[in-house]
């Protein structure tokens, strides 16, 4: 009888699309629709032989399907004493055409789940390597619900398409055109009152679109920031218990359901009062046909069979229609979600310098960490470091101190070639006089333990072969005793065996920085940064972790950043961080900073 809303939407996007389609011709973005289509077709590539096998399979299904409707016309006839003869071939053919038809459709999804999970699984993939290797700054600008919004969603919307395009408009128009031909053959009228409902509801839909767009809009940007809060809800779930405001996230989030179910209600009712309205005139085209085969029935005109067959194919065109013309929104649709990807893919990468690998050749004799008259800036015109320099040689403890904000974890992201100096040098210097600008290769010299929490679930084994899959556990265990945790981690029942729960949930936040320089020193790389790394540790075991690190590699260069200047005693220099300026401190200034604490 009446239309699903699914159908009406379909044939309303058509026209919408179409609309939009025109729209970015007019302002130049079409160009923009091309190239997108023009990347995702780089993926449907890669399986072209599962797409042309999921294309001739559809078209067998159709086809099936059409035999079976066609012997079922005449089976009916003979039922009802029209015809007598051919019983059993036609029962025969019926039911063969209706088995391979339900084969080949199986089969089509079969292979389309299949293909689809692959495209998927290599468009995350791909993704996933591109966006790790992003320049640093222009990353950060993405907040995490919308990068795992868009590496979620938006690469689901995209493998879904990306196979399924090309086969869906070449069956949809082989179904359509067959399906015409078969009515026409038996009434040329009643094919034409067929297809006239579909371009009727079609023309109706103009408005039913622009609104739907509109409101599906709004429900995937508030969708989105709902992600956002979710995500740095649960991140930073112990400080919302620990503060005891976990009332007011509470609220924060039923004010969001309050957004999101306002807007989905809102277009709910619209589509019931749209449907209604398309319902009533689809009811109008769909009777008239009806009618109309009642009075070549009664007339004489055709047979009971021909009638189910009209009816039945009326349906059939009528879902070719859709078929067809659901071919665009989902063209503007997979557009819009490739471009969002787009966006990730095309941000400026890394800094890459193949030579820093041969610097590892005289890993053993240690580098100096060098940055010369350097200025830098997050924002343009807001300096962050300003004509700063900095020295830290092998075999030394460096310390950078000063004031929270001031720069410190600045100085860490500069030498880690995260960011780079806007201008002057930062630069790692060999033994033999060899020098290269720090980059993301020569990270492979640095052992880093930032700021924070960042031990992951899994065993304390794992959490510690993050950077080096091959270390024995005789490796890890000597690891950790440098680190002055084998002595909790030995009385845990499994040892290194033993699960870690996510942020390191199971240990105290001195025992989970233990872990991270730890794990940092079975990197075993010639250069170690300690970013806050200490701030959790008693004064005791912060001087003995750092006289075991210089006791197990002499020639290993050692920089702190700290706001504990107590193990001051043990650095060969320390850096006051401070108005944006880094500078060395003299000896009278370093004893009045020890003194401090």
């Amino acid at each position: 009888m009446g239309k699903s809303i699914n159908e009406k939407e379909d044939r309303g996007a058509f026209f919408g699309s179409l609309h939009a389609l025109r729209e970015k011709r007019r302002d130049g973005s079409f160009r923009e629709v091309i190239d997108d289509w023009k990347w995702i077709f780089t993926y449907t590539k890669r399986h072209k032989l599962a797409v042309l096998f999921y294309t001739v399979l559809g078209i067998l299904s159709t086809t099936m399907g059409i035999v079976a409707s066609i012997a079922g016309k005449y089976l009916i006839d003979i039922i009802t004493g029209y015809e007598t003869s051919k019983l059993g071939l036609l029962i025969a053919i019926m039911l063969g055409s209706a088995g391979m038809s339900l084969v080949f459709s199986n089969l089509i999804s079969r292979l389309s789940t299949r293909i689809g999970i692959n495209i998927n699984n290599d468009i995350q993939a791909d993704i996933f390597d591109q966006i790790i290797d992003v320049d640093w700054k222009s990353i950060s600008n993405y907040s995490s619900g919308d990068l795992l919004n868009r590496f979620n969603n938006d690469v689901n919307t995209v493998s879904k398409n990306a196979i399924s395009w090309l086969p869906s408009i070449i069956i949809a128009v082989y179904n359509f055109i067959v399906t015409f031909i078969v009515i026409w053959h038996y009434n040329k009228v009643m094919s034409l009152l067929a297809f006239a409902s579909a371009p009727i509801m079609l023309l109706m839909s103009r408005y039913f679109i622009s609104k739907q767009r509109e409101y599906a809009k709004k429900v995937k940007q508030t969708g989105s920031q709902m992600m956002g809060f979710e995500v740095e809800t649960f991140y930073n779930f112990d400080t919302i218990k620990s503060f005891g405001i976990m009332e007011g996230y509470g609220r924060k989030l039923r004010t969001w359901q309050q957004k999101l179910k306002k807007i989905s209600l809102e277009y709910n009712l619209f589509v019931i009062k749209t449907n209604v309205f398309m319902s009533v005139l689809g009811l109008i085209v769909q009777y008239a046909a009806f009618g109309y085969c009642l009075f070549l029935l009664w007339s004489g005109q055709i047979t009971f069979g021909t009638m189910t067959l009209f009816m039945e194919q009326r349906s059939r065109l009528s879902g070719a229609f859709n078929s067809v013309v659901s071919i665009v929104p989902n063209f503007l649709t997979s557009s819009v979600s490739a471009h969002r990807i787009r966006e990730l893919i095309e941000l400026p990468r890394e800094k890459h310098l193949p030579e820093s690998g041969k610097l590892m050749e005289t890993a053993a004799e240690g580098f100096e960490v060098i940055m010369e008259d350097v200025d830098f800036s997050y924002v343009e015109g807001e300096r962050v470091i300003s004509g700063s320099s900095f020295r830290a040689a092998p075999g030394e403890i460096v310390a950078l101190v000063g004031p929270s904000g001031e720069g410190k974890t600045t100085m860490i992201r500069l030498m880690l070639g995260l960011i780079h100096p806007d201008e002057g040098t930062a630069f790692l210097r060999a033994c033999d006089g060899t020098g290269v600008e720090m980059n993301a290769d020569s990270r492979l010299l640095f052992s880093y333990v930032p700021q924070g929490n960042t031990i992951l679930s899994g065993t304390v084994a794992e959490n510690m072969r993050m950077v080096r899959e091959d270390a024995t556990d005789e490796q890890i265990i000597e690891a950790l005793k440098a680190a002055c945790a084998w002595d909790f981690i030995a009385k845990l029942p499994d040892g290194i065996d033993s699960r870690v729960g996510e942020r390191g949930k199971g240990f105290s936040e001195g025992q989970a920085q233990r872990l991270a320089i730890a794990r940092a020193l079975l990197r075993d790389a010639p250069i170690l940064l300690l970013d806050e790394a200490t701030s959790a540790l008693d004064v005791a075991t912060e001087r003995q972790v750092l006289r075991n690190i210089i006791g197990k590699d002499p020639k290993k260069t050692c920089i702190v950043t700290t706001h504990r200047p107590t193990v001051l005693s043990l650095c060969q220099r320390v850096y006051l961080v401070k108005d944006g300026s880094v500078r060395e401190a003299d000896e009278k200034e370093t004893s009045l900073m020890a003194m401090d604490f």
